[in-house]
Order: structure tokens, then C-alpha cells, then sequence
């Protein structure tokens, strides 16, 4: 399948999927959609509560979430352990060029972009992030339960693929987290959130960032 990678509005880049008209990121800024849904409303969120975090992102695509996150994790001195899934990732070549690192103010970027695309069993990259990498489909994974305290969901959209925002794969999700854990996503679609309610899941809808009225922050409750 064809990838392309093309310039979003905040200057940074994507790739893109004619095939599939579909963005791994926001053509309205890649690192601006990452920072307000998955860095403001949860990873600061799930960490005023837990000394260390382990995060599952579904969908790590090109990384860029997992970057963010370590500048996180450099700046507040928290231990991360970070799980990717990622059953088709994108072409080597493709992402070494990806232009994040260069627009990430924190020493040492493209050395760590790098090294996530190599990575499958648990590898540490910084003294406080770990990070491993499942080139597997969500659906057929083993989650440990009650495990991680954030989840990044960030597959493509439902109408590219409606298999993975289902009621058994936020059931699975919502197993796997602790007690009071976090979910966030990108998308704000009616069938995604009764799917998560379904689960289990209490819903916040939160103001969104540019080209997106609203994105979704799910809570398991205690």
C-alpha cells in the first residue's frame, strides 16, 4: 500500500495513505493534535495520580506519541514503561526521515526516534522510559490485567477500521487497566462512545484541537 509523507499545518510532517485517504496524524499539525489529546489530557493526567506510569498506545504508527511522551518523562523524572502495537508499521526509510526529532526541543531525539523502530522486546531507552513494540493485532494480544494506567488510542478512524472500535477490543482495554485508569482518543464518533460506555467506560467529551470540535477522555472507575 502506497505511503506518502506530507507537511501539516504546524510544520510538522505525516504520512498519509492514498488508498485509504487516511492520516496517521492531523493534516491541522501532527505534533499540535499529539500534545493536546495524548500528552495534555493523558499523560499529565494519569500522572498527578501515579508516581510511574505504564502506558499501551494502540496504533504507534510513527512514534510520534511515544516521543512526546519521553520528552515527558525527561522533564518530570517519572519511570515509563511504554507499549507500542503495531501490526503493519511503516517503511524504515519512510520514518528515518520523519522531521519530529528536529522540531522536538530535547537533546539527544533523533537518536531515540530512531531506536524505537528497532525495538520489539522490552528495551530501555532513557533511564526512566522503556519501551517495547508488538507488531501484532490488538485483537489477538495477551493483556495483562489491571496493568496500565493510560491507554493512547490512536488507530485509524472507525470508517477505515471498524474491527478495532468495538465493544470486545475497549472490553479488552478496559480489563487491562488499573482502577481509575485513563483512555484517550482522538475520536468522538456516536458508535465509539457507546462501544466504550458498553465496555465499561465513564465518558468526558473535552474541547478538541484545531480542525476537531471534541475528543474523548474514558475513565474505568474504581
Amino acid at each position: 500500500m502506497e505511503r506518502k509523507i506530507i507537511l501539516t499545518a504546524d510544520g510538522s510532517e505525516t504520512i498519509f495513505i492514498p488508498e485509504l485517504n487516511e492520516c496517521y496524524h492531523s493534516r491541522n499539525g501532527a505534533i499540535t493534535e499529539s500534545i493536546h489529546i495524548f500528552i495534555d489530557a493523558g499523560y499529565r493526567c494519569a500522572a498527578q495520580n501515579n508516581a510511574a506510569l505504564n502506558i499501551l498506545e494502540v496504533g504507534f504508527g510513527t512514534g510520534l506519541n511515544a516521543l512526546l511522551t519521553l520528552m515527558e518523562t525527561n522533564a518530570d523524572q517519572r519511570d515509563v514503561h511504554y507499549v507500542g502495537v503495531e501490526p503493519f508499521p511503516p517503511e524504515q526509510s519512510m520514518l528515518s526521515v520523519l522531521n519530529y526529532p528536529s522540531l522536538i526541543a530535547m537533546p539527544h531525539a533523533l537518536e531515540y526516534f530512531n531506536e524505537f523502530h528497532h525495538t520489539v522486546s522490552r528495551k530501555q531507552i532513557t533511564k526512566y522510559f522503556s519501551l517495547s513494540v508488538c507488531e501484532e493485532k490488538i485483537q489477538e494480544m495477551e493483556l495483562e490485567k489491571s496493568f496500565f494506567h493510560l491507554i493512547y488510542f490512536d488507530a485509524f478512524a472507525p470508517a477505515v477500521c471498524p474491527e478495532l472500535w468495538s465493544e470486545p477490543v475497549f472490553q479488552k482495554l478496559w480489563d487491562s487497566l488499573k482502577n481509575d485508569g485513563i483512555l484517550v482518543t482522538y475520536s468522538c464518533k456516536g458508535e465509539v462512545k457507546r462501544a466504550l460506555k458498553s465496555a465499561g467506560f465513564s465518558i468526558e467529551k473535552l474541547p478538541g484541537p484545531p480542525g476537531k470540535r471534541e475528543f474523548i477522555r474514558a475513565t474505568k472507575k474504581g
